[in-house]
């Protein structure tokens, strides 16, 4: 009979942002707008890479997938959201929830990997300049970026392949906007011991070592920059740096908080919006701030929209 039970919930309710009915279109609106800014703003950035031979190298090659990882990950979540903040039932069943968090998981994971590897291409462009063409050829790019997916493939298969471990019981309402691991811990009837450790060793490594990768790069960046004592240098390498600093500030708070800080099993209106910041705010924003503090994405987009009679 407790088996039984133990697999009776197959379907959970996602309490959203709010239960303030009056607050339910106001938000939707909004976050269709953020959404739909999202999409073009990233496929924008994609296409205007893919289209002018200038921008294939690669640095705009890691920017490129970077835009493409953040149009997945606002697209595993912010659809759901915008449907539940308008429609009367606010269920998803149990497969529907998986696939979304390893949807998540991928991307997520991914994008990390992403901001990584584009530090490096920085250290190698900035701290051996002569070097550069030889250090980040094309194929190490492709190695590299080919490794940033697997990367969150694997990582992602973890989690999801432990999911399936749990039952779920006592209860089906999923505090949170999307499925997300640590809310479905929290409600699941067997013992997430395993779950939450899987949880600590893998995304807390994955994010130091990022993490680590881009404090190292920045760092060995900013020695560079003082020891040429240049001032044309300094101003073009935190142009060129600058963008991928604050985007990954931006990024690595909110994962750090919910993901590595011991004892966070639950998911509450604070974790709601650190998950909100980096599944819709920052793949809404990371398109505008590569975009308006690079000169040559400027310049590209500037001659795209002569080239099409778009301005004179």
């Amino acid at each position: 009979m407790e088996t039984k039970n133990a697999t009776e919930v197959r379907e959970f309710i996602l309490t959203g942002l709010t239960h303030q009915p009056e607050w339910q279109i106001p938000l939707f609106l909004l976050f269709f707008m953020i959404y739909l800014i999202t999409v073009m703003g990233n496929t924008g950035l994609i296409a205007l890479i893919y289209n002018d031979p200038q921008l294939h190298i690669p640095m705009y090659s890691f920017l490129g997938n970077l835009a493409f990882v953040d149009t997945w990950l606002s697209s595993t979540v912010t659809p759901k959201m915008l449907v539940n903040f308008l429609g009367k039932s606010k269920t998803i069943s149990l497969s529907e929830c998986k696939v979304q968090f390893f949807s998540f998981a991928i991307s997520v994971t991914t994008e990390c990997f992403l901001l990584a590897t584009m530090a490096y291409d920085r250290y190698a462009a900035i701290c051996k300049p002569l070097l550069y063409p030889v250090i980040m050829t094309n194929r190490l790019c492709m190695q590299l970026l080919v490794s940033s997916f697997v990367g969150g493939l694997i990582h992602a298969l973890i989690h999801t392949g432990f999911l399936f471990r749990l039952t779920f019981c006592n209860s089906n309402i999923i505090l949170h906007f999307y499925c997300d691991v640590m809310p479905l811990i929290k409600i699941s009837c067997t013992d997430p011991s395993i779950n939450v450790l899987m949880i600590f060793i893998f995304s807390g490594s994955i994010q130091v070592f990022t993490i680590l990768i881009v404090l190292v790069s920045y760092t060995l960046v900013l020695f560079t920059i003082l020891k040429k004592k240049s001032l044309q240098g300094l101003r073009k390498a935190f142009s060129t740096c600058g963008a991928h600093l604050l985007s990954v500030s931006l990024y690595y708070g909110p994962l750090l908080f919910m993901y590595v800080r011991p004892g966070s099993t639950q998911a509450d209106d604070q974790d709601m919006m650190d998950s909100l910041f980096y599944t819709v705010i920052i793949p809404f924003l990371n398109p505008i701030i590569y975009s308006l503090r690079n000169k040559k994405v400027i310049d590209s987009l500037t001659k795209m929209l002569k080239r099409d009679g778009c301005i004179s």
